[in-house]
């Protein structure tokens, strides 16, 4: 190996590590897919959310009603209160195929939906 002075042979192999294996197993924020849901009139659209399985997936939840909502599934493992006229994304990690139900905890009765992995 090329000595450098002073050192700088560290610097140089440490640069050429971190080059080389820097990127591997990490995930890039433009590599999780983006789902939109949107919360009006105390109802979700779409109701029916398909997502691929086995990849992480950002749900971006807009919730266009004048009071604030909690979106939660205990199949999910999520609970997210959402203000009024905000938006929040809730993260999911990988899941397996199958229906994941959700609800929005203040308005059970019509807030409903459901994530369908696929």
């Amino acid at each position: 190996m090329r000595q450098f002075p002073g050192g700088l042979d560290r610097v140089v192999m440490a640069a050429v590590f971190a080059v080389g294996f820097g990127g591997i197993g990490t995930a890039r924020a433009d590599d999780v897919p983006r789902f939109d849901l949107i919360l009006k009139d105390h109802k979700f659209t779409p109701a029916e959310l398909h997502i691929p399985s086995g990849k992480r997936a950002d749900l971006h939840v807009h919730n266009q009603d004048n009071t604030a909502e909690e979106f939660d599934s205990s199949a999910l493992k999520v609970e997210k209160v959402i203000p009024a006229g905000a938006s929040a994304v809730v993260r999911l990690r990988p899941l397996a195929p199958g229906r994941f139900p959700f609800m929005g905890e203040f308005h059970p009765q019509t807030a409903r939906g459901v994530v369908v992995a696929e």
